[in-house]
């Protein structure tokens, strides 16, 4: 959901002449750090890996196709409107490639970090592991996807600077925030997935 709609951004809130504006994606992707972290703890980093490498598959299938799709040529039908379909699909590829480089990444700074904090600390702490994971990895995440989804070649950089600022400071700020209040989440994930493994 995130890669198809997630080239909408919405203005947040202006800090003096400063505008603050979010992807709609804000929503999804801590819930998909949230459930890593779940899945980390109860099944340990191999799991965690395969099931971002499926992600990571999913996206890029979804990059073949819409190559594909928009490159078809339309119907005498569907020829009226096959530009907003180019248009619409045709920024899902950039957003979707912005994706999976940014998710790879971050997915796996995500793992790293949470499973170097368990060695240390043991399984006590959870809270702090699921947070600072996903503090540095939702930061990462945020640079790289909104550099690459949004960055804008005919524009100077002091103008794409200042928009990517607005984009990422808030955007990144709105997924800790979220991730923090989804941290009794983490740990009913947690039971629950130890209860099914019993």
């Amino acid at each position: 959901m995130s890669e198809l709609m997630g080239g909408k951004t919405f203005f947040i809130a202006r800090i003096g002449s400063f505008p603050l504006n979010a992807s709609v994606a804000i929503f999804l992707l801590p819930v998909v750090f949230t459930i890593n972290d779940i899945i980390i703890e109860v099944f340990g980093s191999e799991r965690a890996r395969s099931v971002v490498r499926s992600g990571l598959l999913m996206i890029f299938l979804m990059i073949v196709f819409s190559f594909l799709a928009i490159s078809l040529p339309p119907s005498s039908r569907f020829a009226s409107r096959e530009m907003f379909y180019d248009n619409i699909f045709g920024t899902t590829i950039r957003l979707a490639f912005a994706s999976l480089t940014a998710f790879a990444l971050a997915e796996f700074t995500d793992i790293f970090v949470f499973s170097k904090i368990r060695q240390k600390l043991g399984k006590s702490r959870l809270w702090l592991r699921n947070n600072a994971s996903n503090i540095v990895s939702q930061f990462l995440d945020t640079v790289i996807f909104m550099t690459l989804a949004f960055y804008a070649l005919d524009k100077p950089f002091a103008n794409n600077f200042a928009f990517l600022t607005g984009l990422i400071l808030p955007y990144w700020l709105l997924k800790c925030f979220m991730s923090a209040i989804e941290t009794p989440f983490v740990y009913l994930g947690v039971k629950w997935l130890k209860s099914e493994k019993k």
